[in-house]
């Protein structure tokens, strides 16, 4: 697609809506600071702001987000001749925010995903403050989507997933329906090219095989409306091939079981011509039970609103009819971008404050310094999941994410009314306040004013981000003096495992400098959040324990852990052909020895060692089962050797350990695959798959290759965010 900076500004000009020297002006500057600069494909680099722009100016947006397009990567990549401050006193605040929000941060993370959800989080801040932020970042990532074939495979897989996983799902819920479809086929194409291929096959073939379809349904649905006088536009369209995609995945069904492949669009100039269209199309055609959706009385959340019905055409070929008005329409394919058309400043902002509320509840815990990846599963509900809407005993409707319980209603409504909360009704009739809601549903909220505030076993069930972050918030504020005692416990626990003795005094030095690498501002601060449960400690294990090495491990030599063994005889014959480098055993380095599967241990755990009979040393867990009661048989006892880890065994690279989780969860046909994907996803290697199902439950266990506790329980933590899953041991049961 060729972009033409001349046409654009042309166009902008005879519009008579834009301050053109302004927009002049900042293509100018981007043009002199991208001189030189080249595209992967050999391209001008300026090429790159030119259809940002015009995409931008294509979505009807104004005069700021047009100079913000032209602007937006060049703090970022001519940072040695153009700061912030520049682009805010040239083209003022609201330009240099835009550009802001759009421009990565440019501080050192410890992995690539931290970097990317810390910039995800940022620009999320900045959206909640300005949404044209997200309007110029969709447009940037459409044009760098319709571009991608230039970079690697590697990059263009990388691109399409967080295209498909973040931005894909982000237009849909600020409405633009039109920068979606694009933006999913195009990353679908990449992520499976056979699929999108023979889709696009069958589509053509299909097509081609009913061409005269759409032009008739199109014709007996205008003689139909042109004898009641209507005023209208008929547009036809078959449906897209994501659209198909998705269908035939999420549903198991075949290209020929896809019944609403085609579709018509009726643009109307009134609410009330929407309804008298609906009942014309159903007395024209035969209507399918179950198909008719009115997103005019009850918009979603993204402000579409339409109506669906599905209809039975010539040759009993369905098809499914959209009505709506020019507004709908323009809202429909700009969503929120639509309030900035022919708009500036305040009159255009006028009126988002509500539409905009779940931005700022995903971001309203930025400044805990919270856990990234809390974020980006609080950002996955708010984007993934689907609506229901209830209504309050006065018949207003709220929206909330599926599955979403009276708790969620409640806060939704003001966290006053959710801190109060006692108990709950539906349709009148008192329900669990864990009850999961359903759409149509009057829900009554029963509060008391000497209630004491939210459980904290309320952030196990409630499903939207706004609710979490409003019971968090009550805990972090009037409850910080019993969070900060819960999270030192938490710390305590995660310390015993290191098998050092340490005073409090170096557990709050160690947490006071972890608190200033992490951005807190005192060690009770980060106390404070392990407490209320804006961080895991698992997600802080290699920090922990890097901090616990420099302050700690120098002033004390960690002394092995010995069982209560008594009188046992000294043996000569510790040291055998075969050796370990990973244990010592009785003060010994390189004995033969072989890692017990009942326990699986791993460096990191406190450990003991087992003579067998012509098999060397087993190597137990200390608190295996096993050894308990080993220990207690008094013709084994001589049989037991201390044994701890040597420094190489805690560097071992990743993978060089085998132990087996059992994953007890609810049985769902998927959840075999949620587990192994998500191995995958971590790049964790799987030796063995066992199941066994007890009724409407299954033990999974996974033999699995990992370097150390904090990377095992890395991969737990991960593991007990799946649906399903409520309890992960180790061993091999």
């Amino acid at each position: 697609m060729e972009y033409d900076v001349n046409e654009l500004l042309a166009r902008c000009d005879a519009s008579g809506c834009y301050d053109i020297d302004k927009i002049k002006r900042a293509y100018y500057l981007a043009e002199e600071l991208h001189r030189g600069q080249k595209r992967i494909s050999g391209e001008d680099y300026i090429i790159h702001p030119i259809a940002v722009a015009t995409i931008v100016y294509d979505c009807q947006l104004d005069t700021d987000s047009i100079c913000a397009a032209f602007l937006h990567d060049t703090v970022e990549d001519c940072s040695d001749r153009v700061t912030l401050d520049d682009v805010r006193r040239q083209f003022g605040n609201d330009v240099a925010d835009i550009v802001d929000g759009v421009t990565k941060l440019n501080i050192p993370f410890e992995t690539k995903q931290e970097a990317s959800i810390r910039n995800l989080r940022k620009m999320f801040l900045a959206m909640s403050k300005d949404l044209r932020v997200i309007f110029v970042k969709l447009a940037d990532r459409l044009h760098n989507m319709r571009t991608l074939d230039v970079r690697s495979p590697e990059k263009q897989r990388s691109i399409a997933l967080e295209t498909m996983h973040v931005y894909a799902p982000l237009a849909h819920r600020i409405g633009m329906q039109r920068i979606k479809l694009e933006l999913e086929t195009l990353a679908l194409s990449y992520l499976d090219p056979i699929g999108y291929a023979e889709i696009q096959k069958d589509t053509e073939k299909r097509y081609g095989e009913s061409k005269d379809f759409l032009t008739q349904a199109t014709k007996m649905v205008a003689q139909s409306l042109d004898s009641y006088g209507v005023h209208y536009r008929l547009e036809g369209r078959v449906k897209s091939t994501y659209s198909i995609y998705k269908k035939m995945y999420n549903q198991s069904k075949s290209f020929d079981e896809i019944y609403d492949f085609y579709a018509l669009r009726v643009l109307v100039d009134t609410e009330l011509d929407c309804y008298t269209v609906l009942g014309i199309i159903h007395e024209k055609f035969n209507s399918v039970p179950g198909r008719f959706k009115d997103y005019i009385s009850t918009p979603k959340q993204n402000l579409y609103r339409s109506l669906h019905t599905t209809v039975i055409g010539s040759g009993g070929i369905p098809f499914e009819v959209q009505i709506r008005t020019w507004e709908m329409h323009s809202v429909a394919e700009y969503g929120l971008a639509a309030h900035w058309k022919y708009k500036s400043g305040e009159r255009a902002t006028h009126g988002l404050d509500e539409k905009l509320r779940w931005i700022r509840s995903l971001v309203e815990s930025d400044n805990d310094g919270g856990d990234p990846d809390e974020f980006f599963n609080s950002l996955k509900i708010d984007l993934f999941e689907d609506e229901i809407f209830v209504f309050t005993p006065k018949g207003d409707v709220i929206n909330l994410p599926a599955r979403s319980t009276p708790v969620d209603f409640a806060y939704a409504i003001h966290s006053g009314v959710g801190n109060k909360m006692v108990g709950a009704k539906v349709n009148g009739n008192i329900v669990p306040i864990d009850t999961e809601l359903q759409t149509g549903q009057i829900v009554e909220v029963l509060t008391n004013p000497n209630s004491k505030g939210p459980s904290r076993d309320w952030l196990t069930y409630v499903r939207s981000s706004e609710a979490r972050n409003k019971i968090r918030m009550f805990f972090k504020k009037e409850m910080r003096e019993e969070n900060i005692q819960l999270g030192k416990q938490e710390i305590d626990r995660e310390f015993k495992r290191y098998g050092v003795r340490y005073t409090e005094a170096q557990r709050d030095k160690i947490m006071q400098s972890l608190a200033s690498r992490m951005g807190f501002a005192e060690g009770d601060d980060l106390y404070n959040s392990i407490g209320f449960g804006g961080m895991d400690v698992v997600k802080l294990g290699t920090k922990l324990k890097e901090e616990f090495n420099r302050l700690v491990v120098p002033e004390q030599e960690p002394a092995p852990v010995k069982p209560d063994i008594v009188d046992r005889p000294a043996r000569e014959d510790r040291k055998n052909k075969k050796s370990s480098e990973s244990v010592i055993v009785d003060n010994v380095e390189g004995c033969a020895v072989k890692f017990a599967k009942c326990c699986s241990p791993l460096p990191g755990d406190n450990i003991i060692g087992f003579i067998t009979k012509g098999y060397g040393i087993s190597i137990h867990k200390y608190d295996c089962i096993n050894v308990q009661n080993g220990l207690k048989r008094e013709e084994d006892r001589d049989r037991w050797v201390t044994a701890s880890w040597t420094a190489r065994a805690e560097r071992r690279a990743l993978g060089g350990f085998e132990i087996h989780l059992n994953i007890f969860a609810s049985y769902t046909p998927s959840i075999i695959a949620d587990v192994s994907i998500l191995l995958r996803d971590m790049k964790v290697e799987i030796t063995s798959v066992a199941t066994k199902e007890s009724g409407d439950n299954i033990v999974l266990n996974f033999g699995i290759r990992c370097s150390n506790t904090d990377h095992a329980n890395t991969i737990i933590g991960a593991l007990r965010k799946i649906k399903g899953v409520y309890e992960i041991t180790r061993g091999n049961q």
